[in-house]
């Protein structure tokens, strides 16, 4: 099917002003066969890979439906589900952007990790929500979100909520809609787990597959080194000095990270700018065109605010975290070798379970991702003097002003040879380069299946007793923290309790996360193996709730 454009899918006065405002003329191949599809109230499979428009696509015919007039305007009338708090926000934004000249239309983002008293007030009269499986479970349990009088529910990366252990809250969610609702599903892949739920809970459902252009790999080399734990940053400091990239795409999972790395490129000398959901559009497009145009050589970035950045000369990819999927990578690494030309793609690991996910993707992709050595400050000082030679030959084939060889006649006539004279001014030139480099090397994994000594282990007072399941405690601490589900390791279930272990670096992100953490509708405390619990103080921070020091030698307690 051919594209359309926005003019020919017929939609409201208020809904085209406000897409003429987007920017958007023609719609994708995904809006424009899904639009239509969705508006018949037939039910719906959307493969598609991130990036094509999904978000338009499902939410134009869904507004649509919503009843703003009559007794249903307050009831909640369409449902979408999406795997992470950053997806929900940026599917909310986007729908605010389109009823921006609608009346009526109340939307909600509901995700964990946030207080719901502020949730519960805006619930009561929402009519579409947009939230995380775990939250919009927590509030369906507090009888804060009721699914009486849903028309649509929407499943957004349904593979991606599968794989983060969500596929019993999906199953659950389901199954307290009315019958007569319209089931729309979006998901990048296909697997058993999908056609399951699919078969369950979907009627005759039409199929829309937008056949992406794949990205080409061929001229893209594929690298990956491999960081100490702790030590991520200071890779990235060397490896940047090292190949010294023309222009960059840093990626990161999370919008705190980047936030940080930006800020650390930043003080170490980089030109580097940070780009994510959280930024104001003015602000997103000033970076992206700076970028673009090459007035910023390092853009660092999370996957979802990087749709839509199109630059052909993009020489290097940095991955600092480990995409969250395959088509991620492909996604990510794809910036690069563009229009012919070459590009090198390396993505940073710490620790041996991110290696052996590396490694899957490399088998995913039928790829072959090198291993190469964390470049010390002698292999950059070494580069860098041969950059600098080149660079003083190119301005010896210059004209040379008349006032630096007069500089020079003078300093000769004091007593200076020509080697030291020229010697100083490489110096004043290129010598602040080398400048507070830290040196790490490359973490030495050798052949010893042992990693005890990069992971922790932090104890949640739940256990069999609660019919806990490993799925739920990775959705929780999925929703709650910047890890995936991919990175949590052993989970150990006892009748009491569950020993889950988290690699050392996110230990204190972990806990802190899970401050007031409700799992199965029960409240948990989470604490260090044979440590300290953590309590909640009053302003949500790692505190207890009255002020006083905890008496750590008592057993821990419930969060109320």
């Amino acid at each position: 099917m051919n594209e359309l454009s926005f003019q020919e899918l017929n939609l409201t006065q208020e809904m085209q002003r406000a897409i003429d405002e987007m920017g958007f003329e023609t719609a994708t191949g995904i809006q424009s066969e899904a639009i239509p599809l969705i508006r018949t109230g037939a039910d719906v499979i959307g493969r598609s890979q991130t990036g094509t428009g999904k978000t338009v696509a499902f939410s134009i015919p869904a507004l649509e439906m919503i009843d703003t007039v009559d007794s249903l305007k307050n009831s909640l009338q369409v449902l979408i589900l999406c795997p992470t708090r950053e997806l929900a926000q940026q599917a909310c934004e986007e729908i605010h952007k389109l009823t921006k000249y609608m009346h009526g239309i109340r939307a909600v983002e509901v995700y964990g990790g946030v207080p719901m008293d502020r949730q519960i007030v805006r619930l009561r009269k929402a009519n579409i929500v947009i939230g995380t499986p775990g939250r919009v479970m927590d509030h369906m349990r507090r009888r804060t979100l009721k699914l009486d009088h849903l028309k649509m529910i929407i499943l957004d990366e349904a593979d991606e909520m599968l794989s983060m252990g969500f596929k019993e809250d999906i199953e659950t969610i389901l199954q307290d809609t009315p019958e007569q609702r319209q089931t729309i599903l979006f998901s990048a892949t296909m697997p058993p787990a999908i056609l399951a739920l699919t078969k369950q809970f979907q009627t005759d459902p039409q199929i829309v597959e937008i056949n992406k252009k794949q990205v080409t790999l061929n001229n893209i080399e594929q690298l990956y080194i491999d960081a100490p734990m702790g030590r991520k940053m200071d890779a990235l400091n060397l490896m940047l000095r090292y190949y010294d990239p023309k222009l960059a795409m840093i990626f990161c999972n999370t919008k705190r990270m980047v936030d940080e790395i930006t800020e650390y490129l930043n003080k170490n000398g980089f030109a580097a700018e940070g780009l994510h959901g959280d930024m104001k559009q003015s602000q997103r497009t000033k970076v992206m065109d700076s970028f673009k145009f090459g007035k910023t050589a390092i853009l660092v970035a999370t996957d979802v605010a990087a749709r839509g950045i199109d630059v052909n000369n993009i020489d290097y990819v940095i991955n600092y975290d480990i995409p969250q999927n395959t088509e991620y990578y492909v996604h990510r690494i794809g910036r690069t070798g563009r229009a012919g030309k070459s590009g090198i793609a390396i993505t940073i690991c710490s620790g041996r379970r991110q290696v052996y996910t590396l490694r899957d993707i490399a088998r995913s992709v039928k790829s072959e991702i090198k291993l190469v050595d964390i470049p010390s400050t002698t292999d950059i000082h070494q580069k860098s003097l041969s950059t600098n030679l080149s660079l003083v030959e190119q301005e010896l084939e210059k004209e040379i002003s008349d006032v630096y060889v007069q500089m020079v006649n003078d300093l000769l006539e004091k007593g200076h040879t020509l080697p030291e004279i020229a010697a100083a001014a490489l110096q004043m030139q290129f010598d602040n380069q080398m400048a507070e480099i830290a040196e790490i090397k490359s973490a030495n994994r050798g052949n010893t299946r042992d990693v005890g000594g990069n992971y922790g282990k932090i104890v949640i007072n739940i256990g069999r007793d609660s019919r806990v399941a490993p799925n739920h405690i990775v959705a929780a601490i999925s929703e709650r923290t910047n890890l995936s589900g991919n990175e949590i390791g052993k989970i150990e279930i006892f009748d009491d309790k569950t020993i889950v272990s988290i690699p050392s670096s996110h230990i204190e992100e972990v806990l802190d996360g899970m401050v007031g953490c409700k799992i199965c509708g029960k409240p948990t405390v989470s604490s260090l193996m044979e440590g300290k619990p953590r309590y909640p103080r009053k302003n949500g921070s790692n505190n207890n709730r009255g002020g006083r020091k905890p008496d750590y030698r008592k057993k821990p307690r419930y969060n109320k």
